[in-house]
């Protein structure tokens, strides 16, 4: 009676806060903190069956890409798992992705995964020289992370996932250091089940290298002073792009021929306002997978709208099964995305 009446209390906040985003906007002054964050690239989605579905996918996490929608997901996988997710970004920029679980039995579940942000070279250029000065950059975003686990009941989990981050432009660098916490729940009630997870915890980002240094005149007006005094320009800390997203999930039905889910999302991150993803996914034969979903609603002034996806499971020799999904996700002004995924379960 205790657990059914703390499912209800449950169900009854994540209802109440799926309006947030809408409610907010609407009592709020018009500050939006957008642009406010360091290593924005790890907010970008991963998994293409959960991009797919709207990126409704805290409460479900049941592949190895719970390690980056909600860690404590990863204690409900039986089996190894392994997910290779790559896209073409934005601006030309590309997007990859490699997560990994590993069932360790009684001990829990121990998840690992690298996201990479890269670009081609590019020429500098100046106001001097617009036409390029003989020399090139990159730029490169890159994260690894180390997941655990485990199951406390037959129903909860919770799971923690420790992350190392490097950011790069041209010469400058900067590394920081960030912790994720999920929890799955399934409740009482048939096939619901609640997550969620805060994700980005942790220190804040500071770029430094030798292209801060400039030539400075300190006082400009005397004509009898060194005005090329090498100086280096203060940069700023940044925090990194924290979140705390609350997640429900409901089978719909499932059994041999046909399994449904339907799922809902809330976020509330520190760098824009609130917002509700919401998503579907029905699987035929568990063989064809038909996905859809809307991402950012409530969200004024957002790209992001509706995403569609589907999906094969294919047995191979043994027990591995083979997994490969396709997401497209539109941005508004900024196009599509299309993402794809390969994974194997063993």
């Amino acid at each position: 009676m205790n657990c059914k009446i703390a499912t209800i209390a449950c169900l009854l906040l994540l209802a109440s806060a799926l309006p947030l985003g809408a409610q907010t906007q609407n009592y709020r002054e018009n500050v939006s903190k957008r642009g406010t964050t360091a290593a924005t690239f790890l907010e970008i989605g991963v998994g293409a069956r959960a991009l797919a579905m709207g990126s409704a996918f805290t409460a479900l996490a049941d592949d190895p890409s719970a390690v980056y929608w909600n860690a404590g997901g990863l204690a409900k996988l039986k089996r190894h798992g392994l997910i290779v997710n790559h896209s073409e970004w934005i601006a030309d920029t590309r997007f990859d992705f490699l997560g990994a679980s590993f069932n360790v039995g009684k001990y829990g579940t121990i998840g690992v995964s690298l996201t990479a942000l890269t670009m081609d070279e590019m020429e500098v250029t100046t106001i001097e020289e617009p036409d390029g000065t003989g020399q090139v950059f990159d730029a490169s975003d890159f994260a690894f992370s180390l997941a655990y686990s485990m199951r406390l009941t037959d129903r909860f989990s919770i799971g923690l996932n420790g992350k190392v981050i490097r950011q790069s432009i041209w010469e400058m660098r900067s590394v920081g250091f960030a912790t994720d916490i999920g929890i799955h729940y399934a409740t009482p009630f048939k096939g619901i089940t609640l997550g969620m997870a805060m994700t980005n915890f942790g220190t804040k980002m500071k770029l430094s290298g030798p292209n801060t240094m400039v030539l400075h005149d300190p006082d400009p007006n005397s004509s009898g002073n060194n005005g090329r005094i090498p100086a280096n320009q203060q940069m700023d800390s940044w925090a990194l792009p924290l979140n705390f997203r609350v997640g429900i999930a409901y089978e719909a039905f499932n059994n041999s021929l046909h399994r449904a889910f339907v799922a809902v999302d809330a976020e509330h991150p520190n760098n824009d306002y609130e917002s509700v993803q919401v998503g579907a996914e029905y699987v035929f034969r568990n063989v064809l997978a038909l996905r859809g979903g809307y991402k950012s609603l409530f969200l004024q002034e957002s790209e992001q709208s509706f995403t569609l996806g589907a999906g094969i499971n294919y047995a191979l020799v043994g027990n591995i099964m083979f997994h490969f999904d396709f997401a497209y996700v539109d941005f508004g002004l900024l196009e599509n995305v299309q993402k794809y995924s390969i994974g194997i379960d063993f």
